[in-house]
């Protein structure tokens, strides 16, 4: 039921890249914002990327600036997370979002839309 739905999660060792990909139906079209978070066991939902439709501008968790790039598909409605050089810190249910406000997808209190999540395992 979740209206965002990832793919491109699995297990790669330290040092790998995958790519994260989420499509998002018409009625989620009407946001201004998308994001990637991720949760590991035990603890909160984190923002790691996100892009304001508005002026493109990005925002990356400290943790994964540099390795991880967010970037749209030619279409409205498609997101991609490029993730290189993974590290074990890393590991977790990876989730797409998006938000009617401007700049918060990567607050999750402003969150309007999840989807499902998919795991991403980094192993040493």
């Amino acid at each position: 039921q979740a209206p965002l739905l990832e793919s491109g999660g699995g297990s790669v060792q330290a040092g790998g890249s995958l790519r994260l990909s989420c499509e998002a139906p018409v009625r989620v079209l009407n946001t201004n914002c998308m994001g990637w978070f991720r949760q590991a066991p035990g603890k909160e939902r984190e923002g790691v990327a996100a892009i304001s439709f508005g002026d493109n501008s990005e925002y990356y968790d400290d943790s994964v600036k540099g390795r991880f790039t967010i970037s749209k598909g030619n279409a409205k409605n498609t997101l991609y997370l490029q993730m290189n050089d993974l590290k074990p810190e890393d590991t977790g249910v990876y989730y797409c979002a998006a938000s009617r406000a401007n700049s918060a997808c990567y607050l999750s209190p402003f969150i309007d839309y999840w989807g499902q999540g998919t795991q991403v395992t980094v192993s040493s």
